[in-house]
């Protein structure tokens, strides 16, 4: 079925793997479910000019109001949410594919402000979150107690700080890099994390504090990373979920994290002032 009012206007920021799979999938089928691109910018702006028309290529990202974005999805890195998420917010809603960026408090209540100031969403997709709007009943029903992932994966997969898997080698099996709190995590693994991330939003009660992080390397994980949740209520309530995200070597993101992506921004139709799960 083909939208005859008028698209909402979609600015794409970052054209990695993530942003390349939107892109294309809004040229090809934006229309037919009501979106449109509005701009595309990359911080290496050649890499767009084989793909992209040149009038939808954003040099400078400063810029984006010229191009009056309905909704700016930001595919690129949780730094550019800390430079830019508060101005973006103050224009259009935000899809933002870093929630990790959202660790650091500060911003976290800046965002969530500038929301609210100016009545557009900041929307968070679930990603490899399985249950997430569970996880959110729960929590928002106020029987959440604790919550734990753990993420496992291909040392190749990981993107951390502080050299921090630098001396991995193919023959050394399973090891835990990190076990902790989510908010101490996303600084050290701020590209994998983002489904903890997501996490730590839907459970507000307990936060990037609270949330429970653990980042395993894996030699064996050649095809898939394994995202493990463990949900705790009241009264020995729990539930466990174990998901096998299919991936190559060295990717960072799974394959089915992609169209998981997709159809989260197919929600991001506009909700208001504020925080939005999808």
């Amino acid at each position: 079925m083909t939208h005859t009012s008028s698209p909402i206007r979609v600015g794409i920021v970052g054209y990695g793997h993530l942003g390349q799979f939107l892109v294309d999938h809004i040229q090809r089928e934006g229309l037919g479910v009501g979106f449109g691109l509005a701009f595309v910018w990359n911080r290496n702006a050649d890499k767009l000019s084989d793909s992209v028309p040149k009038d939808l290529i954003l040099t400078n990202l400063s810029e984006f109001t010229h191009k009056k974005a309905d909704l700016i999805v930001e595919v690129c890195h949780p730094q550019i949410v800390k430079e830019f998420g508060v101005h973006f917010l103050a224009h259009a809603n935000l899809l933002v594919g870093s929630p990790s960026a959202l660790s650091d408090s500060q911003l976290n209540q800046e965002l969530r402000c500038s929301a609210q100031k100016h009545g557009n969403t900041l929307y968070v997709p679930s990603g490899a979150l399985w249950g997430g709007q569970d996880i959110q009943r729960l929590n928002d029903s106020g029987s959440l107690k604790a919550l734990s992932i753990r993420m496992s994966k291909h040392p190749s997969c990981f993107r951390l700080t502080g050299g921090l898997l630098s001396d991995w080698s193919e023959d050394e099996g399973r090891r835990v890099l990190f076990h902790g709190s989510v908010a101490e995590l996303c600084p050290i693994a701020p590209n994998n994390v983002n489904t903890m991330a997501a996490a730590a939003i839907a459970a507000t009660t307990l936060g990037f504090n609270g949330v429970t992080g653990e980042i395993v390397s894996d030699t064996a994980l050649a095809d898939y990373h394994l995202v493990e949740v463990e949900v705790t209520g009241p009264d020995g309530f729990s539930v466990t979920t174990v998901r096998r995200n299919p991936a190559k070597i060295g990717a960072v993101t799974g394959s089915a994290t992609y169209n998981s992506f997709w159809s989260s921004l197919l929600v991001c139709k506009g909700h208001g002032g504020r925080v939005y799960l999808c």
